[in-house]
């Protein structure tokens, strides 16, 4: 692994890591669970984790310079947990594809973004870093979510360090 690429593939390996690990705490909500209205940005669990696969699969269509652009946000939204966290675990390895790809000279590149306006182009090291910090916001806003549900939410820091590092953070080791 190439120096300049390590930490944007520990990042697509935590988010995957950490998006399984949610996933997993929500194993045993139903549907209307999922839809309830719960504190937060946006009004329940389900509007929040659509959202965020929503948002992956823009920025992972620009990435990878598809033809989606804003298309993506037309899907519609998926009800269960279970169907939905299939998806995002696709998506969280399409990630983990391009992040083992990447050298300084790809991260120095740029990807088109269909904005509302007209298309940025955006460097791909600022796109990534941008879609991890995304998705982190919006974990912690779903863990409230979680909480308010009654589900003890799941311990989402305990990815990098060695130091009390998460059983479950060892498949996704590079």
């Amino acid at each position: 692994m190439n120096r300049p690429a390590w930490p944007y593939l520990q990042m697509a390996l935590n988010n995957a890591w950490a998006n399984a690990t949610l996933y997993r705490a929500l194993s045993g909500l139903d549907a209307p669970a999922f839809a309830a209205e719960r504190p937060g940005f946006f009004p329940s669990l389900s509007a929040t984790l659509n959202h965020v696969y929503e948002v992956d699969l823009f920025y992972l269509d620009a990435l990878e310079q598809g033809v989606y652009g804003r298309s993506v946000f037309g899907i519609g939204a998926i009800a269960e947990p279970a169907a939905l966290a299939t998806v995002q675990a696709e998506a969280d390895r399409r990630l983990i594809a391009f992040c083992r790809k990447l050298d300084e000279q790809l991260l120095a590149q740029t990807r088109s973004t269909d904005r509302p306006d007209a298309p940025v182009e955006e460097r791909i090291d600022a796109l990534l870093l941008h879609l991890f910090q995304h998705q982190i916001h919006h974990r912690g806003q779903a863990h409230v979510q979680v909480q308010h549900a009654g589900i003890a939410p799941p311990q989402l820091d305990e990815f990098h360090l060695e130091f009390e590092r998460a059983t479950s953070a060892q498949a996704y080791r590079m």
